[in-house]
């Protein structure tokens, strides 16, 4: 159930962005009095699971999900309508427009995207607000593993500021340190403040070990509720009580008692739990797989997390400025990927590493968020100048600006061909590589 669930939100999503990404060509191109002949959400090869005409544009629905597109009459594009190319131009067509009304409409899919994205954020911001972990409200502090240990953070050290900066929101520090921003790092250890460098060399360790071994949040296991059959449960465990200790390990924290709980496997032993300051202790048959049968509290019940709230006219400039800053890092991390370290041909991703990424359970506010971040990765890909894409055109009508002249059509065809070639085969290589992550 959960694969079907996160499949119907990545085609609804999917869905969403082409129309809004073609419609953006669609009205600057009628905007200029340019005919668009179709406008298709995925690709129609061979045959198209529907379509009408109205005026003079066909509008339908492909079977092929990896896009869509929209025909403009007079344009070397995924037709390749070379007959029509090799007729006299008409008004009404493309290559009759001026530069910079052709410049418009090749850029019209990409504003149509990040538009998108800052709408949903202003309606997202000031429906919800924006909900962030202040780093001083992590009380416990961290579970430093092997890769934070080598920089000299400590297990139960409280992280408050980067580069010499308070750092506002803890969800967002692990991101800084992947995005190779952090210099030093500054940790509350015993009441002390200590400062600690990052050597240049911590990137690459970060990279290779795909963001794990690095640190997590620190949280008492207190009880929230029980499996069916629960040991714990069945052993005298309440809702509410503190595990503080499993055998002879003392596990004040849940990840000392995930360690400490595989070696009682399968085994008798004693858990002892703090209940309103008083220790009990109570015997207990650990299952095979190393549980109890309990739920840990989750961390909205162990941590005060704050709000930030916004009204309408607030919401309007945060939201463009949440949609500017998602750009400007992710075009920041597309820059990573051309660093050794990162071993980019390992990293990229395919349509399972997308629908991964949207939750196993519908949630609008997870789905829209999700969205609007697709539709800024669309926009920035679609205007990278490769031959095919949006940005392809644009360098062209660029070129054309600066000197004056058009390219030659026969180059044209030939650049989108292999710009086609090669996106092609990027989307094979890419869902090759989701195909390989599931056996290993």
């Amino acid at each position: 159930m959960e694969i079907l669930i996160k499949t119907l939100q990545f085609f609804l999503s999917l869905s969403i962005l082409v129309i809004i990404h073609e419609m953006g060509h669609y009205f600057a191109a009628r905007f200029f009095k340019v005919r668009v002949e179709k406008f298709y959400l995925f690709f129609d090869a061979w045959f198209s699971i529907f379509k009408f005409k109205r005026g003079d544009t066909e509008y339908g629905m492909g079977w092929l999900p990896l896009g869509g597109y929209v025909k403009i009459a007079g344009m070397i594009d995924e037709s390749m309508d070379r007959e029509q190319m090799k007729q006299p131009a008409k008004p009404y067509e493309f290559r009759s427009k001026p530069a910079w009304q052709r410049l418009i409409i090749m850029l019209g899919g990409v504003t149509f995207n990040i538009l998108l994205a800052m709408l949903i954020y202003i309606v997202m911001l000031y429906s919800h607000g924006e909900e962030y972990l202040p780093a001083e409200n992590v009380k416990y502090g961290i579970v430093a593993d092997s890769l934070a240990l080598d920089l000299g953070m400590q297990t139960g050290d409280k992280i408050l500021m980067l580069n010499g900066e308070r750092a506002e929101d803890f969800m967002e520090i692990p991101r800084e340190f992947i995005m190779g921003n952090v210099k030093t790092v500054t940790v509350e250890r015993n009441g002390e403040l200590l400062t600690l460098d990052v050597p240049e060399s911590f990137f690459g360790k970060l990279v290779q070990s795909k963001g794990e071994g690095f640190f997590t949040i620190r949280y008492p296991f207190i009880v929230e509720a029980f499996l069916p059959n629960s040991a714990a449960e069945a052993a005298g465990v309440r809702p509410d009580d503190h595990i503080v200790a499993i055998g002879d390990n003392e596990t004040w924290s849940f990840d000392e008692f995930r360690v400490a709980i595989a070696n009682y496997r399968d085994q008798q032993t004693t858990i002892a739990v703090d209940r309103q300051g008083e220790r009990l202790e109570f015997p207990i048959t650990i299952s095979e797989e190393g549980t109890i049968g309990a739920y840990v509290k989750p961390m909205a019940d162990l941590f005060e997390f704050r709000t930030h709230t916004y009204s309408l006219f607030a919401s309007i400039p945060a939201g463009i400025t949440k949609a500017y800053t998602t750009t400007v890092d992710y075009v920041k991390q597309l820059g990573l990927l051309f660093r050794p370290e990162v071993k980019a041909t390992e990293s990229l991703g395919g349509f399972i590493t997308i629908g991964n990424i949207f939750a196993p359970t519908w949630n609008w506010l997870h789905f829209w968020s999700i969205t609007a971040f697709l539709s800024v990765i669309l926009a920035v890909m679609n205007i990278l100048p490769i031959p095919a894409l949006d940005g392809g055109h644009v360098m062209f009508l660029l070129y054309e600006v600066a000197s004056g002249r058009k390219p030659n059509e026969k180059f044209m065809e030939y650049a989108q061909m292999i710009g086609m070639i090669l996106l092609l085969g990027l989307i094979l290589f890419v869902n090759f590589n989701d195909v390989l992550r599931l056996f290993k």
